[in-house]
């Protein structure tokens, strides 16, 4: 168990990365544009529970690899890039059909794809993964038992903070796409927004990154 005091910091050190906007926040709000409330938060707290995914991997030791290897660093971040411009375009596609789709009931099958997109999404965050294979392990103390238990205790802040926060986002577009309701025009505009949102956080992603 991590001593107290790092545990504290480094819940501070992982509010700050969630509120700065990055790719979990910028899904979050294009996926409650195009989804509506509901179906953002599956996909946030699919988001969040693919962040310890990676957290996962760093205590396995598979982050001491994707920090030293650029190709796998590289592979990883590109996985995420393609299959949200794939997302994206699909809701641009199918904006004009979001008027219908609101009231519709949401079947299980629809809300297990919803989690499943948000846990790659969180999969393959590149300001995850360089927080938890550069960041997490500063905060471990040799001293204080395995390092890998240690990152697994530290770790489980980040999907609570996330959840939390992004659930604000999500909320607050979600709103926004309800209140223009009553506009097929203007929700198939913001429809069509949301899902160019998420195109422009892929290509974003593909870009942005290591150099190494």
């Amino acid at each position: 168990m991590p001593p107290t005091d790092r545990m504290l910091t480094f819940a501070l050190a992982a509010l700050v990365i969630i509120v700065i906007p990055g790719p979990s926040v910028l899904f979050t709000i294009g996926r409650a544009l195009t989804v509506g409330r509901g179906g953002a938060f599956l996909s946030l707290v699919g988001n969040a529970l693919g962040c310890y995914v990676q957290v996962l991997a760093v205590a396995a030791g598979v982050g001491a690899i994707v920090q030293r290897s650029s190709e796998a660093y590289t592979a990883i971040k590109f996985v995420g890039a393609a299959y949200l411009v794939y997302l994206g375009v699909q809701a641009f596609r199918h904006r004009r059909a979001f008027s219908a789709a609101i009231g519709t009931p949401v079947t299980a099958r629809s809300r297990l794809r919803l989690f499943l997109d948000g846990v790659l999404v969180g999969v393959s965050n590149p300001k995850m993964i360089v927080f938890f294979t550069v960041v997490m392990p500063q905060f471990t103390d040799p001293s204080a038992g395995p390092l890998w238990t240690q990152m697994l205790v530290l770790g489980a802040f980040v999907p609570v903070i996330a959840v939390a926060c992004d659930s604000v986002w999500a909320f607050a577009a979600g709103t926004a796409r309800v209140w223009l309701a009553n506009s097929p025009r203007r929700l198939s505009a913001v429809g069509g927004a949301g899902g160019l949102a998420i195109v422009g956080l892929g290509v974003t992603v593909a870009v942005t990154g290591r150099s190494d």
